[in-house]
């Protein structure tokens, strides 16, 4: 990857609907030219596809909340996962080092969404030994990863 290649990165991770002539005009390029480049990044993975960006308030998801989930052992993990893969509320998971085997974070209506998730899908999952749940109050900020950082 060069630094076009990065600059149009840094152009599309701030806006994703911006054109390949605009991105061209500032990167010094044809738009053809930087169009096969998105191209070759997407077949690259390094673009992994282009989304919405939705309120979770919009949705009725005003608590944001992280649980760290304790495996009882390794071999729980496939069973884990598919318990919880399905269920929007989940909008990151991450397999972590330290005292538990996963972080997620999580997305629901209110105090009562959280205790269901919480309940009703995560401690109901065979091999779940134990849950911390961490509510948050407020969020500084939140970002998509850009090229720099």
């Amino acid at each position: 990857m060069d630094a076009i290649d990065l600059t149009i990165l840094g152009i599309l991770a701030g806006d994703a609907r911006t054109t390949y002539s605009d991105i061209a005009e500032q990167v010094g390029l044809s738009g053809p030219s930087t169009a096969d480049r998105v191209r070759r990044l997407e077949e690259r993975r390094v673009i992994r596809g282009y989304h919405a960006e939705i309120a979770p308030d919009a949705l009725g998801l005003d608590l944001t909340a992280f649980v760290e989930v304790t495996l009882e052992a390794p071999g729980h993990r496939d069973v884990f996962l598919s318990g919880i893969s399905a269920d929007a509320r989940v909008v990151e998971c991450h397999h972590v080092a330290g005292d538990h085997d996963y972080l997620l974070k999580v997305r629901c209506a209110g105090t009562a969404g959280l205790e269901s998730f919480v309940s009703d899908v995560i401690k109901v999952i065979d091999g779940v030994a134990r849950t911390c749940t961490t509510i948050v109050l407020s969020s500084a900020f939140e970002r998509a990863l850009s090229p720099g950082a």
